[in-house]
């Protein structure tokens, strides 16, 4: 198992996506449960502008710690997968594809770290 992500990291994006008014953000702690990442930030877009905000503001972050992010999807897909380095994965969803996708059901056994309302 590779050694777990930075938790401080995964907390310090969770605030840019909260900053960004992004609603319902929850970080998850996967580091019992799989090698292939250590937490997950999962959060609910308003729209397509917020979407690409908050897409950007997490690359800038996780280049200002020496990551290069890898984004997947498109706001328009309701969507989007930022791949932060360190473990850490940010979910920005609409709500749509929040309630279809249902990560927190799928990945029920992780503990709940914090959840912003």
């Amino acid at each position: 198992m590779n050694p777990p992500g930075d938790l401080e990291y995964a907390q310090a994006l969770l605030d840019v996506v909260v900053d960004r008014q992004a609603s319902d953000v929850v970080l998850l702690d996967l580091t019992q449960l799989t090698t292939f990442t250590d937490y997950f930030v999962i959060a609910t877009v308003d729209n397509i502008r917020q979407a690409r905000a908050i897409e950007e503001a997490v690359s800038d972050a996780a280049a200002k710690r020496g990551q290069k992010a890898k984004v997947e999807g498109a706001p328009e897909d309701g969507w989007i997968l930022v791949d932060a380095g360190d473990g850490i994965f940010v979910h920005l969803f609409s709500l749509e594809a929040r309630v279809y996708y249902d990560l927190e059901g799928l990945w029920h056994r992780a503990q709940e770290i914090v959840r912003v309302q």
